[in-house]
């Protein structure tokens, strides 16, 4: 073989309509085996593996051959044959056929690889990332950057077919401390000051809006500095929507659709649209969550009002102070879980804060409870036929004197059951919207309110007179999409009215000063004519990782960070020269 040589196919595309070519392949040794005198090299590129075989009358391919090794880089040329009937490989796309080689270039040697260049691998994950470039080799993963990449091409056909515009926006921008923490860059220019990354384009494409663009989107890099867990990275990627003229019913129907579509082209599996949609009052009220897992049911039960009929003090001192009492019933939990299994349910309702976990199991002989004393027979009968119990069934229950801390305990319960009943199944997609979020909430830390998602989120036309007299009642016209209890993206209807922003700065604290401070170029073009508009943004990643049913974001990014914000392979973040840092008039202090 020789340069003038080209590769003609890729390995993963042989079949046995190309029997009797002459071709050409250039991949990486996936194996090498020397059967009897004759050698079997498995080729492997991108596309995936063909097997090669090098007889000994091939005498320079054949000494070549003898010298390979896993993953060196190799040029094979070779005409394509049927395999021996009992030599085929049915797992793979080219099991039924074989390149017998005729000539074989080594274009590159390989050290022995940290790792295996293979699936079902068990070594460290830091390791795996610190060799990033190795386990991108890995079938798995490769087939995740090329999954994540059909997603980003459906995203722009379905968009583009619907006339958004892809629009790139800065990278270094104004630092508008509300909200995570920024990422700064310090400006050699101009000493003393910075920049910072974006952690979402929200300012600029409200802007473009402004512009007259009407239909905007960008898959945007965006960062934020903040503790990092599975699902969360410094540096992510966010597909970000925004609309002019339009209403939630609006922004909702188009995003079912692009939901739709990406999943359709990416995975080929059907998806039913239009979605449940829950309020996030309903949300909390059912699930005990504002990204609610529908994938099972086990509906949380309002109880407080029969809770507060018994002598069961922790239910009734609850319910006095403001408090209430919420159910689950496990059916069939009777039969499911022994007691010493209540008892660690007992345990875990205490790991997650609650003060205790109350339960009803329901025999054949009757009610067995360690609070059944404490009910009247008719009272515990009205609790019964709430909870819908029936013979077997294990009825659980958590009070709290704090509404949002019951809803938040039984909601992790409700999870904690899901997971141990094995009820959540990776094979399903239950998509819901969940609408109307509060406007505000409280920062015990900052003594003021704060706004839920970000000050330019519209509060709901019938509770705007509510911001000045009952500001914590105000429902926001923001919506999130949630798929399997994840959240998968988050939007709103913009204020595009300067007295209702105005308001929304009032109430959370802000000085006209520190308003034009932190936002006065968004402010000032809101003064030039501002149409009514809204949008979303998605967490790309987290889209690609719960498609893919992966368990962690890094498996779908090229090159992720670890837990700390590192790089294992780069060695970043890294110290600098001290020439650099005199450059951008920075001196280091630890």
């Amino acid at each position: 073989m020789n340069e003038k040589n080209k590769r003609t196919h890729y390995c993963g595309q042989l079949s046995e309509s190309n029997v009797g070519e002459e071709v050409v392949l250039m991949g990486w040794v996936q194996t090498r085996r020397d059967l009897g005198g004759i050698i079997f090299v498995d080729i492997r590129d991108r596309s995936g593996i063909c097997q090669v075989v090098i007889n000994p009358d091939r005498l320079e391919a054949f000494k070549k051959a003898e010298e390979i090794r896993s993953e060196y880089v190799i040029a094979i040329k070779g005409r394509v044959c049927l395999r021996p009937e009992e030599n085929v490989n049915p797992k793979i796309s080219t099991g039924f056929v074989e390149v017998l080689c005729e000539g074989l270039d080594i274009l590159s040697r390989s050290k022995t690889p940290p790792f295996p260049i293979e699936d079902n691998i068990n070594v460290d994950e830091s390791v795996r990332l610190k060799y990033r470039y190795l386990d991108l080799r890995r079938p798995k993963m490769l087939n995740n950057i090329l999954f994540r990449s059909r997603v980003n091409k459906a995203i722009r056909d379905f968009l583009s077919e619907n006339g958004f515009i892809e629009v790139e926006t800065p990278m270094l921008t104004r630092s508008t401390p509300e909200g995570a923490r920024d990422y700064l860059v310090p400006s050699r220019v101009n000493p003393g000051c910075f920049y910072a990354l974006p952690q979402s384009p929200q300012l600029f494409k409200q802007l473009l809006m402004v512009s007259g663009l009407e239909r905007y989107y960008q898959i945007a890099r965006c960062f934020r500095d903040e503790d990092l867990r599975a699902d969360r990275q410094p540096e992510f990627t966010q597909l970000d929507i925004e609309m002019s003229f339009v209403d939630v019913d609006d922004i909702i129907e188009l995003n079912e659709k692009l939901i739709k579509y990406i999943v359709e082209q990416a995975t080929q599996r059907k998806v039913d649209i239009p979605f449940r949609r829950l309020t996030y009052k309903e949300a909390m009220d059912r699930f005990g969550s504002d990204k609610p897992d529908l994938r099972f049911g086990m509906e949380m039960v309002e109880v407080s009002d029969i809770a507060s009929k018994s002598e069961f003090k922790v239910f009734t001192d609850a319910v006095k102070g403001g408090g209430i009492v919420k159910g689950i019933n496990i059916e069939k939990g009777g039969e499911i879980f022994s007691r010493r299994q209540i008892d660690e349910l007992v345990e875990k309702a205490k790991e997650f804060g609650a003060k205790g976990l109350a339960w009803i199991s329901i025999s054949p002989e009757g009610v067995k409870s360690p609070i059944a004393k404490f009910f009247a027979e008719d009272t515990m009968n009205e609790l019964l036929q709430r909870m819908n119990a029936k013979t077997g069934d294990l009825l659980i229950f958590i009070s709290d004197k704090e509404k949002s801390n019951a809803l938040s305990l039984m909601g992790q319960m409700r999870l904690y059951l899901g997971k141990t009943l094995g009820l959540l199944k990776k094979d399903a997609m239950e998509f819901v919207w969940v609408t109307e979020f509060p406007l505000l909430e409280y920062d015990e830390e900052e003594k003021r309110f704060v706004a839920m998602h970000h000050p330019f989120t519209s509060p709901m036309d019938e509770d705007i007179p509510l911001l000045e007299t009952d500001p914590i009642s105000v429902r926001a016209k923001a919506y999130d999409i949630v798929l399997n209890g994840t959240e998968l993206g988050g939007g709103s209807i913009r204020i595009h009215s300067s007295m209702i922003q105005q308001k929304m700065f009032k109430v959370l604290g802000f000085t006209e000063e520190r308003a034009k401070s932190n936002f006065g170029f968004l402010l000032q073009a809101f003064e030039y004519g501002t149409p009514p508009h809204g949008g979303i943004a998605y967490g790309l990643d987290r889209m690609v990782m719960l498609l893919l049913g992966l368990d962690s974001i890094r498996d779908c990014i090229a090159f992720p960070k670890t837990q700390n914000a590192m790089c294992l392979m780069t060695g970043a973040p890294a110290e600098v020269e001290d020439r650099q840092l005199r450059e951008l008039h920075i001196q280091v202090k630890i």
